[in-house]
């Protein structure tokens, strides 16, 4: 499990359950729990603040990226527009055979969404 760090935990949860596969596990003040419909992938996303964050930590995000492999990025992206996220890099094909798309998530957090072309 993943575990982002977060100034608005609705923001960042409505996020990744509107644009992915993600249904609410868990969701209180502090901490929201997604799971995926599946049930093999897991994220959390807790609040900055959070005692149980170390203070060191507690900053915006540095130097990292997560990725998420869909079905069709391109969906991902009509989506994130439908619903006005961040969209850093609008979907387009790698070198490497996958058709990529970077978004900016509520947190800061640089989200790659991926599929293969």
């Amino acid at each position: 499990m993943t575990n982002i760090c977060s100034d608005n935990l609705s923001e960042s949860r409505d996020f990744y359950s509107k644009l992915f596969d993600f249904k609410v596990d868990f969701d209180s003040d502090w901490f929201v729990h997604l799971i995926s419909q599946d049930r093999q992938l897991e994220l959390g996303i807790i609040d900055r603040k959070n005692d149980l964050v170390p203070k060191a930590y507690q900053n915006a995000p540095n130097g990292f990226y997560i990725t998420l492999v869909v079905e069709n990025a391109d969906d991902i992206f009509e989506h994130a527009k439908k619903e006005n996220f961040e969209i850093v890099e609008p979907p387009t094909d790698t070198s490497y055979g996958q058709r990529r798309l970077l978004l900016k998530d509520p947190s800061g957090v640089l989200v790659d969404v991926s599929s293969l072309i």
